[in-house]
């Protein structure tokens, strides 16, 4: 799971350190929610949510974020 919480941080640097919640699917793959704060340009605080669907086997198959 770490090899994939590094791969999340690299790309999204707002979730780094943070811990995902873990959702099971009914298909055997998991939902890992990451939650964090980016900033706009004119420095307010913008939620952020990365979703990332990893498979049995421990292999991203999907990664999307709110904007």
């Amino acid at each position: 799971m770490n090899e994939i919480y590094q791969k999340v941080y690299q790309k999204y640097p707002e979730v780094a350190g943070k811990k995902p919640v873990q959702h099971s699917q009914p298909d055997g793959q998991t939902l890992l929610v990451f939650k964090g704060e980016g900033k706009s340009s004119n420095g307010i605080k913008i939620p952020r949510v990365i979703r990332v669907l990893i498979d049995q086997n421990g292999k991203i198959i999907k990664m999307s974020s709110s904007k």
